[in-house]
Order: C-alpha cells, then structure tokens, then sequence
C-alpha cells in the first residue's frame, strides 16, 4: 500500500512525500502498518497483521505497487487523483479514484468471479464506473477465458474491449473489436498510450467519436472437420450445438462450410458480462442479419456495433 495515517491522523501519500520512520496505520481497518524502503521494491506500507484488515486481502507485488504509481503520477498531471481511496461505505479501496467518480482497479492476480462480480456491483450501485486494468499475468492471449469475459466493456465505436497494463514499458493497452471464431481463438486490435501521454483522454476513447476501424479474417475452410472431431470427442459445447440443430430438424454434420458463416462472431456468456449494462440483443441482431446477406462467404470484414446499426437503419 502507497497511503497511510500517522499517529496524528495525518494522511501520507507516498507517492507525494516519503516520511520518517515512525508509527503508521491502516486508513481502512485503521491497524499498524510498517514503512518499508528497501532496495528491491519502491517504498510502501505493509501490515503488521494483513488479517484483521477487510479493505486489503493480500501482499501486494512490485507490479502491482509500479502501476499503482505509473498511473497516479500520469494522471495526476491532469486530474484529482487519490491513490488508494478508502470508501467505508462500500468496505472498499480503489486503487485510484479519478476525479471523484472514476475507480480505477489495477487487477495484477485472478479472482473469483463471484468477487469480482461483487465488486464490480457495488460500484455501479454507489454511483461510480469502474475501470478493471490488468497486470500481465491476465493479459488476453488466444482465448477468452470465463474471467476475461467478466472483464470485457462495451461501446458502439470500439465494440467489445478490455484493458491492460504493461508495467515494464509504462503503457497503458486497450484490446479492442474482440470477437472469437468457431474454435475459440480470439481476434482484436490494439492501442496503447505511454503512462507519459494523455491517459485520462485515452480511458474515454471508447465513448468518443472517432474513425470506425475494421480487419479482415479468412474463413476456416477446416471447420466442418473441426466440429466433427469435437463432437466425437465429447465437447460439452458442441454436443450442445448438435443438440439445438436436431431439435430444429437439423444436423451439424449434415452442413458444409458455408453453413457456419459468419465463422467470427461477437462473444458469449450465459452468465452475462459483469462490466456491460445495456442490452447487446439489438447489436447481435444487426450483426448476423448483416452477415447473411453477404455473398462473398470466404472472409469476413469485422467492424464496430456502430457499423452493423447503421446498415440496419438503412435497410
């Protein structure tokens, strides 16, 4: 942790100021934490005791601390700025909170699901958005996992994105147009800006205009052979699958390759995604009716929500 109370109750930021060596205190369960500057890890304060405190659940890394600091030095350039904002109400600390409003959650370890959901919850229920940033060992590789799609936010210009954070190069990095294909693999673009840039505009592009952006994926010309090998495997997904077609009067195995187009396609949860509030069945419509109407089924041009709304506003 980068803050805590003197025995005079005075607030230390050590991001602003390092101070003497002295008896120091949690500002959430208000326990003895000791000043720790060693050569290794930046300045911080650790409990004596982690237990007795609900705010803080584990040891923090040197990621964890770095970004901590990247960021609030970035923004506080620009913005009002806490680091490690203690919200008594919520039994919570943001790791930042952004101009009183804006939590910034630097996210370096798994979690539950069920936690996050709950935190994520308890946010939005107090009036603040939230912004889960993700420290390197969750940074999205091949697939969506059923944590990272808890991680996912949404916008009409950007389309499906989530966001991570790079400690070693101080940036900030946003995976955007994500959307998988038949077999799981994921596809997306990516931005990133310099903790030395404008990381408060760059939080908020989502939501601004801007140019639509768009690329291209070959069809899988192996995928009848993929899902029959799945489903002869056993895959719980396919069987699955195979079990809606028959019920439409229908067989996977039955289908050649330009059945399954579009192959790309936006992603699913059946348990709906945490960060994400208004309601995606409106997109999902537009998108497919877009993709059934294409002739050329050999590629497919994946393109932001916006996109897909106005050629339906059109037809």
């Amino acid at each position: 942790m980068l803050s805590a109370l003197d025995q005079d109750g005075k607030l230390y930021n050590l991001l602003e100021k390092l101070p003497s060596r002295g008896v120091y205190f949690c500002p959430g369960c208000q326990t003895a934490v000791r000043l720790k500057a060693g050569k290794i890890m930046r300045p911080h304060f650790a409990h004596v005791n982690l237990e007795s405190c609900d705010f803080y659940n584990e040891n923090e890394s040197a990621e964890h601390l770095n970004l901590k600091a990247g960021l609030f030095t970035s923004l506080a350039s620009t913005e009002q700025v806490v680091v490690e904002q203690v919200l008594p109400d919520l039994n919570q600390i943001a790791d930042l909170m952004v101009n009183s409003k804006l939590a910034l959650e630097v996210q370096c370890s798994r979690l539950s699901e069920e936690r996050l959901r709950e935190r994520t919850h308890t946010y939005h229920q107090a009036g603040y958005q939230v912004r889960w940033l993700l420290g390197k060992k969750l940074w999205l590789a091949g697939r969506l996992t059923s944590l990272h799609k808890q991680f996912l936010y949404f916008s009409r210009n950007m389309g499906f994105h989530l966001w991570e954070l790079d400690a070693e190069h101080g940036l900030l990095r946003i995976k955007y147009l994500i959307y998988e294909d038949l077999r799981g693999q994921v596809h997306y673009l990516e931005e990133t800006c310099s903790f030395d840039g404008d990381i408060y505009a760059f939080l908020r592009k989502p939501y601004q205009a801007q140019s639509l952006k768009s690329y291209q994926v070959a069809s899988d010309k192996g995928i009848v052979t993929y899902i029959q090998k799945q489903l002869a495997y056993g895959n719980a997904y396919w069987l699955a699958r195979q079990e809606e077609a028959y019920l439409s009067g229908d067989n996977l195995l039955a289908q050649a390759v330009d059945d399954f187009y579009p192959q790309v396609r936006p992603p699913a949860s059946k348990d709906g995604f945490c960060q994400i509030q208004q309601d995606l069945s409106a997109f999902g419509a537009a998108y497919f009716s877009y993709y059934q109407k294409q002739k050329d089924k050999s590629r497919q041009i994946l393109y932001p929500p916006a996109f897909y709304d106005r050629i339906e506003e059109k037809t």
